[in-house]
């Protein structure tokens, strides 16, 4: 009896030997998600960070979301901190966690939205989430900006902000006179713009600043650009068609749009206007309506106008 007890356990333990071999990637996945799930997870974050928080969206250090919100700030989070990769795993208290997941995963306005806060050489042109039924979401981030762009339009503004922002001028003289440098220096790409004919860079900071190219996206990066180095609060705030900064000065929150300030003429002259500098949403809508209808419960702070 001992010797057939001892040919059972042998072969049953050359069975599960061989099962795990054959699903030893389920069995560790399975493994790590439930140690993983349980472990405190922490993330490092870059230079170009954001300490500051927004009524939308809010830094966090809890990777373990119990509702949207969670998911929202866990998201924004990653994208503020510089990540190009980064896992987190859905309790099992929270039911609809992958669910949720899968609708902001499939959203590019809510993804675009939330990106809107952080800093430019944060942002993406590219996101991604993987998630599977264990509860694990890993966000893949492609961004906006490579390292040699970066190296370059600060290289480039080191040399020009001393010339624009002086430390005895107001704020919003400093801010004018980026406003106005920017608007000097730049043409609106009309070709990208109308006819997709992609010339330039001019969705991103480097057109205005090294080619004199820019669309929305181009003017509004760059001047946010300026705005974090004079150390003011800003995002970035977008309809549907349109893209522009908004503003934290004085204790208010201020639209400000280049590119309307940077007309396209009928005579080929190039313009500088001043129509959309630091206003409140009442004159943004009395100037323009269609391409300024923003969201407002996404770009909250300017519900506190009323």
């Amino acid at each position: 009896m001992k010797k057939v007890a001892l040919i059972f356990t042998l072969g049953l333990l050359f069975i599960l030997s061989g099962l795990f071999l054959l699903r030893k990637d389920d069995i560790m996945t399975i493994f790590h998600a439930y140690f993983d799930k349980n472990e405190k997870i922490t993330i490092d974050r870059n230079d170009y960070y954001r300490k500051y928080n927004f009524i939308y969206v809010q830094n966090t250090d809890d990777f373990l979301p119990t509702n949207k919100q969670d998911l929202l700030n866990i998201y924004y989070t990653v994208i503020n901190a510089g990540k190009t990769e980064f896992t987190f795993y859905c309790p099992n208290e929270y039911k609809n966690c992958i669910k949720d997941v899968q609708s902001l995963a499939n959203s590019q306005d809510a993804l675009s939205d939330i990106s809107n806060f952080a800093h430019p050489f944060n942002g993406f042109s590219h996101i991604e989430t993987e998630y599977d039924n264990l509860g694990k979401v890993t966000i893949k981030i492609k961004k906006a900006y490579d390292d040699e762009q970066i190296a370059l339009i600060n290289k480039k503004i080191d040399e020009i902000y001393p010339e624009l922002v002086k430390k005895d001028q107001a704020p919003i003289q400093n801010i004018k006179n980026v406003h106005d440098w920017i608007i000097n220096n730049s043409k609106y790409d009309s070709l990208r713009s109308d006819q997709g004919i992609k010339t330039y860079h001019s969705d991103i900071a480097y057109g205005p600043l090294y080619e004199g190219y820019a669309v929305c996206g181009g003017y509004t990066d760059l001047m946010e650009l300026f705005l974090e180095r004079m150390g003011i609060r800003s995002f970035k705030v977008s309809s549907d068609t349109h893209i522009w900064n908004a503003v934290f000065i004085d204790g208010k929150w201020y639209h400000l749009d280049l590119t309307w300030d940077d007309p396209v003429s009928d005579d080929g002259k190039d313009y500088l206007e001043d129509s959309f500098f630091l206003i409140d949403t009442d004159k943004l809508h009395e100037l323009e309506k269609t391409q300024h209808d923003f969201d407002t419960s996404v770009f909250a702070e300017f519900q506190e106008e009323k």
